[in-house]
């Protein structure tokens, strides 16, 4: 009965309801959005990496070493000599290394030098290993493998070939147009920034650098312009990660690196450093939170708004009400419901409006922006925010509550 009578006293004012429903609908749809992108892009920070015990570069800030080793933001202060290296690799408590030597570009795209180790170890996600979409590995010298957003973006094919640019930046005026790449294998999307990635090997990044002396290039005849070389051993890589055989050797190998007399060196641990990165953030955070909430809080101050201006229409209504005996208790618990409904109406829109946009533009949003959106995320948070917008909702209602109350009450001393 007290069900039916909110429901008809809404339907009675269904054009001012319909608007005021469709505001908070945007609201809350703002507020889980805004929530559920932060969450999902707080996984995909956490998810860019898995497996990789340290990752071992030129003495430098924590941050700056995982940015430009895992991210390709930035560039790196110094590299690591090869000698640094291959005794690093040699420690008894090492499993496995991935050596990474960054410096070239694509079109405004990083390209990465490593070994075959790379699609063989390296891990994102739940310790996911990286998936050729199409054809293989590079082998040869001059092959070279394209994140899924490079090959999308720039509608590259197995065979094709493409020419690197010295340096970083969408633009370049070094290229190394003698020494052409052919693409061997695409790899599958992951969400990180392997997407926007292209991996040569490592000799192949040093034969396109044989004639180059400090990012300038030599006069012809002043190096040899052959297919192979005599020796491709670099001199050093950006950054190294590795894998060790047991978790509790991380600090002490860390320390150890940490504290090399012949070269200066910094080991961070992956999962501390993102950890610290995503502080940083942290008022960026706040901000996009305390943005949604104040469009929330105001779509519910223009429901008080229009319940509070429908009490001064409603007096005959209350008047009547009052007649048949409904107390002025009656008529606060009638407008609270009222509130209630109209609130409810546009948080359930909202989630559905939600759930349908993440759905239709889950794909988009992975190959724009290499961001993974799960619906099954969306149910959740909802459930976990309702009895906010419900408390919220009843405290905002208080107010045309109280002045229907009121008018009650003087209606009975009349």
């Amino acid at each position: 009965m007290f069900l039916r009578l909110a429901l008809s006293s809404v339907w009675s004012r269904k054009g001012s309801v319909l608007l005021t429903l469709l505001a908070i609908a945007v609201s809350v749809f703002v507020l889980l959005g805004v929530e559920q992108i932060r969450h999902q892009a707080k996984n995909s920070f956490n998810n860019t990496v898995s497996g990789v015990d340290l990752i071992v570069g030129a003495r430098t800030g924590d941050i700056n070493l995982l940015l430009y080793s895992v991210f390709r933001l930035g560039n790196a202060t110094n590299n690591i000599s090869w000698q640094s290296y291959q005794h690093i690799a040699a420690d008894p408590n090492v499993a496995w290394t991935i050596p990474i030597s960054l410096g070239d570009s694509h079109k405004g795209y990083r390209v990465m030098g490593t070994t075959t180790d790379y699609f063989t170890y390296f891990r994102y996600g739940q310790a996911t290993l990286l998936v050729l979409a199409e054809g293989k590995p590079f082998s040869d010298i001059f092959d070279v493998v394209l994140g899924s957003e490079v090959a999308y973006k720039l509608d590259y094919q197995i065979g094709d070939k493409l020419v690197l640019a010295h340096g970083l930046g969408n633009t370049s005026f070094s290229h190394h147009k003698d020494k052409p790449f052919k693409v061997t294998g695409i790899l599958k999307p992951t969400g990180t920034p392997v997407d926007q990635t292209l991996h040569v090997s490592l000799q192949g990044m040093e034969a396109v650098h044989v004639d180059w002396q400090q990012g300038i290039k030599l006069p012809s005849g002043h190096a040899s312009h052959t297919k192979t070389q005599p020796n491709l051993t670099p001199d050093s890589v950006t950054a190294v990660m590795l894998g060790l055989k047991s978790k509790l050797a991380s600090f002490k190998l860390q320390r150890q690196i940490n504290t090399n007399s012949n070269e200066a060196l910094l080991a961070i641990l992956p999962g501390v450093t993102l950890t610290q990165l995503w502080q940083t953030m942290a008022v960026m955070e706040s901000t996009l939170r305390l943005i949604s909430a104040l469009v929330f809080f105001a779509s519910l101050l223009g429901l008080s708004a229009m319940l509070l201006s429908s009490i001064r229409e409603r007096q005959k209504e209350i008047a009547v009400m009052r007649a048949i005996g409904a107390s002025p208790w009656f008529l606060l618990a009638l407008i609270e419901a009222e509130a209630l409904l109209i609130s409810l109406g546009g948080t359930l829109l909202a989630i559905a409006l939600l759930g349908l946009f993440t759905t239709l533009s889950s794909n988009f949003l992975a190959e724009q922006f290499s961001l993974y959106i799960r619906s099954d995320f969306l149910v959740l948070q909802s459930l976990l925010y309702l009895p906010v917008i419900i408390g919220c909702t009843l405290a905002i209602g208080i107010i045309p509550g109280i002045s229907a109350y009121r008018q009650a009450l003087q209606q009975q001393l009349t």
